[in-house]
């Protein structure tokens, strides 16, 4: 019986050591994600505000090099993350970061400021519902993977189309897929980053967690930004 009760004692402890380190496994995702959103709105906010500097970056090709230098450097990284160390992935990410804020400062020259910030608080509010129920459910979403990045993909094909279409009904298709597509990867991604955690805790190896964090503060990161971004297209006030 003294056994059994020690053998239930360190089982105990173990899963309460997980359960802790869990907690410092999301905290450190939202934290790197939250840093990052704020590299983002920051950059984009001293770009967009600059009217030389927004002259530079958006004619001509090089507004196509500061389009799509955000999707190139995501799959740059998806490529590096396991020749990196975790403190090399972290500043990559804050990079990109940044790099995304030149990207979508247009929005502060297109939209009123206040119609920015609404969208962005609703975006917040929603994201924040998402990723909490995709933390605490117990249902298992990780079927959603296939058809959310099929969708993903269909959009970001729709969208390059639509840079010389300019179909303003086909944009607004897109923003309210867009919307829809990037709520449920918001809810799986939260998911997946819990239950990769809970599958390698035991192993002990905290650079791979390390790494594993910033992956996944990527995700939600590009799970946010996009859905602001829909939003702020279907609801943002235009100056």
């Amino acid at each position: 019986m003294a056994e059994f009760d020690t053998i239930r004692t360190a089982a105990g402890s173990r899963a309460a050591q997980i359960d802790e380190g869990l907690r410092a496994h999301m905290n450190k995702v939202y934290g790197t994600m939250s840093v990052g959103m704020l590299l983002t709105f920051l950059t984009a906010w001293a770009v967009g505000n600059n009217a030389s500097m927004m002259e530079v970056l958006f004619t001509g090709m090089t507004r196509y090099i500061v389009m799509f230098a955000p999707l190139i450097m995501v799959f740059a990284f998806g490529a590096m993350i396991n020749k990196l160390s975790s403190a090399a992935a972290q500043l990559f990410f804050y990079a990109f970061a940044a790099v995304m804020g030149v990207s979508i400062s247009y929005i502060f020259i297109i939209f009123t400021d206040f119609s920015i910030a609404q969208v962005f608080l609703t975006t917040a509010i929603a994201f924040a519902g998402l990723s909490l129920w995709g933390y605490t459910t117990k249902k298992d979403i990780s079927g959603w993977g296939s058809f959310l990045i099929m969708g993903l993909i269909g959009i970001i094909v729709a969208m390059v189309i639509n840079i010389f279409l300019q179909s303003p009904a086909i944009m607004f298709a897109i923003s309210i897929l867009g919307v829809l597509i990037f709520a449920g990867l918001t809810a799986y991604d939260t998911q997946k980053i819990k239950t990769t955690y809970l599958e390698h805790a035991h192993h002990g190896d905290s650079e791979w967690l390390a790494k594993a964090a910033i992956m996944g503060a990527l995700n939600l990161y590009l799970d946010f930004i996009n859905m602001f971004m829909f939003l702020l297209h279907l609801l943002g006030n235009r100056e």
